[in-house]
């Protein structure tokens, strides 16, 4: 069961955050648009599984379709309802696995087992910067209007995308001391801008740890799956 779930979280993370353009998410209330994105999502399931055959990967679509739906057209764009968009995708996925736990043993790429902890790791890597860059966004939204900002045009987003790379890299070779460094580096680089105001002072905290937070919360979500899986092999095994 757990390579079925890892094979269709790693099509949930292609889906939804990698193929899923700017232009998908903007244009999303038109109906077209909305099947063109389901497509996808039953598409990269069937990728990611091996197999183009398997009516439970096209009630994945399907329910996957009815949860944009609900968010869509309910005009639902919380951070609380993207959260929640979120676990009910995670939750169908469980659903899917426990009720065809065999769907990765009768793909195309059961032979290769090795192919499951990159899977993981690509998962991992892309909720860590692509949908912790969507959901640091959504939080900090609000209070986006009340600082100034004289800084680099996306410099934000490009420094936020940076810190959680490094954060997931850090604690996936086990050397979580190195968030350490990063969080002090980040605040003795942020402090002279802080102190000036403390609108900004406040805002830069809330998004530092809302981004370090979820940065954390996938690295430590990937390892105890990779923990689940064969173990990562990368080159050719010593005779």
């Amino acid at each position: 069961m757990i390579e079925t779930v890892t094979a269709l979280l790693f099509a949930h993370a292609l889906a939804d955050f990698l193929f899923q353009t700017n232009w998908i998410n903007a244009n999303k209330r038109h109906p077209g648009v909305m099947l063109l994105h389901a497509a996808i999502v039953l598409v990269t399931a069937q990728a990611a599984i091996g197999r183009i055959d398997a009516p439970e990967l096209l009630a994945l679509a399907a329910i996957h379709l009815v949860i944009d739906c609900l968010k869509t057209y309910g005009n639902f764009t919380s951070l609380t309802a993207f959260l929640a968009d979120q676990a009910a995708h995670l939750a169908t996925i469980a659903a899917v696995a426990a009720y065809a736990p065999g769907l990765w043993a009768s793909g195309a790429w059961a032979a290769h087992p090795q192919a499951l902890p990159f899977m993981a790791l690509a998962a991992g890597l892309i909720l860590a910067l692509q949908a912790g860059q969507y959901a640091v966004g959504l939080m900090m939204k609000p209070h986006g209007t009340r600082v100034s900002s004289k800084g680099l045009r996306r410099g934000g987003q490009q420094i936020g995308l940076l810190e959680r790379g490094l954060i997931f890299l850090f604690i996936l070779t086990n050397h979580p001391i190195g968030v350490g460094f990063l969080v002090a580096a980040k605040s003795i680089l942020r402090f002279g801008t802080a102190t000036r105001d403390q609108r900004t002072a406040e805002y830069v905290i809330i998004g530092t740890l809302a981004s370090f937070g979820w940065a954390i919360a996938v690295a430590l979500a990937t390892q105890s799956l990779l923990a689940a899986l064969p173990a990562l092999e990368i080159g050719a095994p010593r005779p």
